[in-house]
């Protein structure tokens, strides 16, 4: 493999690595915005990326050559069950007051064990089967830009698209629109919104939801580059979320530098065998793999102590608190 292909090869990979954890981070940032701690990220990915690769499994066409529109029908299903799976953890942080982290605790437990027992009860085997039919040999004349094009346009897939999608409206809503701003202010000081008339409950409804509904797409999208089944794991990757979300100071651009980090970290302890430098080294292949998560814990070693998360999250409000 030559120099630019490899590299070629590399980056590819990282989209692929560094796109789910990208969604998903984005997922934590509005719920944490809200002042809501969402550890319950990883079993949402969980169950959206069950639901969506069930779909797909039970209705797309095997024989078909191209299946974009089932795919977005996927993310819309895994989405959806997102929704709801965080509709729990909203009623109990809000509504119960209960302890955020215990409620999400709950959520990561229960997520792998239902979807293994569905599995088995529909298909009577615990691994769902799909036909990958989803990667774009070539996105017309974007493709044909030397080294861009096949680097980010050939034999790609339409979620690294929406990924960045996803990307720059939750920048736009974030910090360009009134919503952005209450969700925020619900976050920092919540009394103080509740004084102006914002409806704290209701943003912090809406900010759980919305990080359902992303978790749940960045469970499938995890799934659909790399497998073509899904066997009730996401690889922690809702906790690596976490860690990008904490790197990345709760800021949408820094989130993105932060996931593709951690892509390239996961994408040198994957793909090590085919980097000449890296198999010279005759280093083990389990020292390779630990890479990503030796990356997570020296970054959150000299980063946690100055990150600024917003000061009211993970504290329930109480609307006769002042």
């Amino acid at each position: 493999m030559s120099g630019l292909n490899l590299v070629i090869f590399i980056v590819q990979q990282m989209m692929s690595f560094s796109v789910p954890l990208l969604i998903v981070a984005l997922g934590g940032l509005f719920a944490e915005r809200s002042g809501i701690v969402n550890i319950a990220l990883d079993g949402t990915m969980i169950i959206g990326a069950f639901t969506g690769i069930m779909f797909l499994h039970l209705f797309q066409n095997p024989e078909a050559a191209s299946e974009q529109g089932m795919l977005l029908l996927a993310l819309l299903v895994s989405a959806v069950t997102g929704v709801m799976v965080s509709l729990v953890h909203a009623y109990a942080s809000i509504n119960m007051k209960a302890d955020q982290t215990i409620s999400g605790t709950a959520i990561n437990v229960f997520a792998p064990a239902i979807s293994i027992f569905v599995a088995r009860l529909v298909l009577g085997v615990q691994q769902v089967p799909f036909a990958n039919h989803f990667a774009i040999d070539k996105v017309p004349v974007l493709g044909d830009i030397p080294v861009i094009g096949p680097m980010f346009f050939q034999k790609c897939y339409l979620t690294t698209y929406i990924g960045f999608l996803i990307l720059a409206v939750a920048a736009v809503v974030l910090y360009k629109t009134r919503f952005g701003l209450r969700l925020r202010a619900c976050g920092e000081h919540p009394q103080a919104a509740d004084s102006v008339g914002i409806n704290v409950y209701r943003m912090r409804y809406a900010g759980t939801l919305i990080s359902g509904a992303l978790a749940g797409i960045g469970g499938l999208v995890f799934v659909i580059p790399t497998s073509t089944n899904f066997n009730a794991t996401v690889s922690g990757y809702g906790f690596l979320a976490l860690a990008v979300l904490i790197f990345g100071q709760w800021k949408p651009g820094r989130i993105l530098f932060a996931a593709l980090f951690f892509g390239l970290m996961k994408t040198i302890a994957a793909t090590y065998s085919v980097i000449p430098g890296l198999v010279a080294l005759n280093i083990p292949s389990d020292i390779y793999k630990m890479i990503p998560y030796i990356a997570t814990l020296v970054v959150l070693a000299f980063t946690a102590r100055n990150s600024q998360a917003p000061r009211a999250e993970g504290i329930p409000y109480d609307k006769g608190e002042r």
